[in-house]
């Protein structure tokens, strides 16, 4: 499973960074692949391996976004030697990754919530410690009520 999912992100990331650099850049095929693979390699790892089992889909799909922008953003500068133009195709790369990646999170989720790999979303907010607190309030023996009952009338 960890292979399909892994080469189905790598393919996602292909194709994303070969529309986002191609429409702008002149990019090469080594370029686009070493993007690919550096976008993969820390996703899967940082996001789907650690993020995905505890904050969920949406926060990782956020997560997801950010690392494909700022890959290119910071890479592209050095490599493709333009900043201002690097914006527009990090931001459609990162676009396109992000939808490849509600399906691939909703795979994974899916496939783990059968291994029972996933721990339920409902139980994740919960703290482990969580207790009521108050004050013991002890019952009246019927020698204190009678007690109290003659102060009363008094």
């Amino acid at each position: 499973m960890n292979l399909k999912a892994f080469l189905i992100k790598m393919t996602i990331s292909v194709v994303a960074y070969t529309i986002g650099l191609d429409l702008f850049f002149d990019a090469s095929l080594a370029e686009i692949l070493s993007f690919s693979l550096a976008l993969t390699i820390m996703s899967f790892l940082i996001v789907d391996k650690m993020i995905l089992p505890t904050l969920g889909s949406t926060k990782s799909l956020i997560i997801d976004f950010f690392l494909a922008y700022g890959i290119v953003w910071l890479f592209g500068n050095i490599v493709l030697n333009n900043y201002l133009q690097i914006a527009w195709g990090s931001i459609i790369s990162a676009i396109i990754v992000t939808i490849g990646e509600v399906y691939v999170h909703y795979m994974l989720r899916h496939t783990a919530a059968e291994e029972e790999l996933i721990i339920p979303q409902s139980t994740i907010n919960k703290l482990a410690y969580g207790m009521e607190i108050s004050e013991e309030n002890e019952p009246m023996n019927r020698d204190d009520y009678k007690y109290s009952n003659k102060n009363e009338n008094e």
